[in-house]
């Protein structure tokens, strides 16, 4: 059983607290239906050594160190692949680099410089295994909870969070909907790499602004397209071989929904073309990525001959 009860008591005091007191009895109901693969990940995470990092670095990247010898940074590595495949990192625990499919700290290396977190109580919407989490709180985020339904990166967070545990970082297996309306409790509310999924943009960006105290901020971050307020692209089909995206707006048509969601100083801080060394297939992430779903003769272009992945970065307040 995880126990919330660390999270509970931060936020006794929070407007979160009524919806604290929930928590717990909710993740249990989740952990009590669970996944078929649940048993096997779970093998791998009780299969990780127990270790202690004297050195921890989670503002230049995510590192964990400390005595560790051959033997033992083996079974870390077994234990940890046991868990593929990882897609967003990289992690470095214990000599162990677990070379992931995105250069997540590529992203967050054009993100953070616009934000400042420090003592900001944060949600992390479509959190993945929780790498900007950590990442968050090295940049001095008061506490941090992220929200993602896969199971696979619910497991990956807990093998961070078991060298981690006194850190201020929760991993909850919710989607968005999972969450009751007007929580109205977080400073700082980040959806990054979620709203092309999403069937109803506007909803998405209404339950995001929902999430936030009066005057806090979203750091949305999302496929876009070149053009102007009304350009949308919206696939017939697949999307760089991915079946659920839905809306890929240009940055002038997104500005525009996040204003009639009612959010203000709406900004753009980064727009940014994904290359193929910033997505790639590793050991640690076998299966086809990026370079596989670009034109062979043209990366300017899907497979499918459509705009190939340029994402940007908006803020906005609520």
């Amino acid at each position: 059983m995880i126990d919330l009860s660390n999270l509970v008591r931060r936020l006794a005091d929070t407007p979160l607290a009524a919806w604290a007191g929930t928590l717990q009895a909710q993740l249990d109901s989740k952990m009590a239906k669970g996944h078929g693969d649940l048993a096997r990940w779970q093998g791998a995470l009780d299969a990780l050594p127990l270790l202690t990092p004297s050195d921890v670095d989670l503002v230049d990247g995510l590192r964990l160190d400390g005595p560790c010898d051959d033997a033992t940074r083996a079974q870390v590595r077994s234990a940890l692949m046991g868990l593929s495949p990882w897609r967003k990192g990289p992690f470095d625990l214990f000599g162990t680099h677990v070379d992931t499919e995105w250069r997540s700290d590529w992203k967050w290396s054009r993100v953070s410089p616009h934000l400042d977190l420090r003592g900001k109580r944060v949600l992390d919407v479509g959190c993945g295994n929780g790498y900007y989490q950590w990442r968050m709180l090295g940049a001095g985020a008061d506490s941090v909870i992220g929200i993602d339904p896969n199971w696979l990166f619910f497991c990956q967070f807990q093998a961070v969070q078991r060298y981690l545990p006194q850190l201020p970082a929760w991993h909850l297996p919710f989607a968005l909907e999972d969450l009751p309306a007007n929580l109205e409790g977080f400073d700082t509310v980040f959806s990054m790499g979620v709203f092309y999924h999403r069937r109803s943009p506007i909803e998405h960006l209404l339950a995001l602004k929902d999430c936030l105290v009066k005057g806090g901020e979203l750091v949305l971050e999302t496929l876009v397209v070149e053009g102007d307020v009304h350009q949308v692209l919206v696939p017939e089909d697949r999307y760089a071989q991915m079946r659920n995206v839905w809306f890929l707006p240009s940055v002038p048509a997104l500005e525009l929904w996040l204003r009639r969601a009612g959010f203000t100083d709406v900004q753009c801080v980064d727009v940014s073309v994904t290359s193929v060394a910033e997505q790639r297939s590793t050991e640690w992430m076998r299966y086809q990525s990026l370079g596989d779903f670009l034109d062979p003769d043209d990366h300017s272009k899907t497979v499918e001959g459509l705009p190939a992945p340029m994402r940007a970065v908006i803020k906005a307040r609520k």
